[in-house]
């Protein structure tokens, strides 16, 4: 068994195998995931687990260089956004659409489903590289 880290196999088997410029979207309860991109569902009820929790988590393991926001998320849940800007380590978010965000989640190596209900509650990850 696993010391340390994050213990749920899927994750921990995304980030061990993601690469440089690799997409990785962290999304509340309602989001589209595509059909053909690898699904790991953790929700159990609404609001479990919470989106903010499970983005630290991945944070812990996941170098990033690039992380992308729906544009919406300012307007429908600022609260929200200042959250995830207050937890990504000096990295400045870019901001587009939501359909463009919902175009680019198909390109992602997997979706990680939170049981977050706060509209907006999505986040697309860019791998980077700790050297």
């Amino acid at each position: 068994m696993k010391k340390t880290g994050i213990l749920n196999q899927n994750i921990s088997e995304v980030i061990a195998s993601i690469g440089h410029y690799h997409k990785l979207v962290i999304c509340d309860a309602g989001f589209p995931i595509p059909p053909h991109v690898k699904r790991i569902d953790l929700s159990l009820v609404p609001g479990l687990p919470a989106f903010m929790d499970v983005l630290r988590t991945v944070l812990i393991e996941l170098c990033i260089e690039e992380v992308i926001i729906a544009e919406e998320t300012e307007q429908q849940s600022p609260h929200r956004l200042e959250e995830m800007k207050s937890v990504l380590l000096g990295v400045n978010p870019s901001f587009v659409p939501h359909t463009e965000f919902k175009e680019l989640s198909k390109s992602a190596i997997a979706c990680i489903r939170s049981g977050e209900v706060t509209p907006y509650s999505n986040i697309i990850l860019v791998s980077g590289v700790n050297y």
